[in-house]
């Protein structure tokens, strides 16, 4: 079972700039779906890189589904030369997405993320018109499936209040 409140507060404690998006974003928005998993759009700078292995370093990072005794070592410089890493640690399941289809980078999600407060922390959450955009743009089942009840969240927070 990942310990969401666990690996967000760890992030933030750590400085990393990160947007959270995916299942925990959507929940965060109002969604009663389940996810078993932290996604993140993180920043690609080498000051950032530093930070988030830092934050994850004592949790055991390891490639999710990869073999047990596959060389992988938890550092900066892997980190700059992937992008996305699918990742289990003692805190649970995280993926660390350098771009997403529909968005790009956390640079350019910036803008379309809101401050959100969790876990006794605050932390930036893609915004609900974009979470929408970036899982119509992956097309993956599990993300059309969510389209529709993220639309009702969104229209039900545009109806004016009387």
């Amino acid at each position: 079972m990942t310990d969401f409140g666990g690996l967000i507060r760890r992030l933030v404690e750590h400085h990393v700039e990160f947007i959270l998006i995916g299942g925990v974003a959507a929940t965060i928005h109002g969604s009663a779906r389940f996810t078993q998993d932290v996604d993140i759009v993180y920043g690609r700078t080498a000051e950032n890189l530093r930070r988030l292995v830092a934050a994850l370093a004592d949790s055991s990072p390891y490639l999710r589904g990869a073999p047990p005794g596959l060389p992988f070592r938890w550092d900066s410089e892997t980190l700059e030369r992937g992008l996305n890493f699918a990742l289990t640690c003692t805190l649970g399941q995280i993926d660390l997405l350098g771009e997403i289809t529909g968005g790009g980078g956390y640079t350019e999600l910036l803008p379309a993320s809101v401050t959100a407060r969790a876990w006794d922390v605050e932390f930036r959450v893609l915004d609900l018109p974009a979470l929408i955009r970036v899982k119509r743009a992956a097309g993956r089942p599990k993300d059309l499936e969510s389209i529709a009840e993220l639309e009702a969240l969104y229209a039900e927070r545009k109806r004016p209040r009387h």
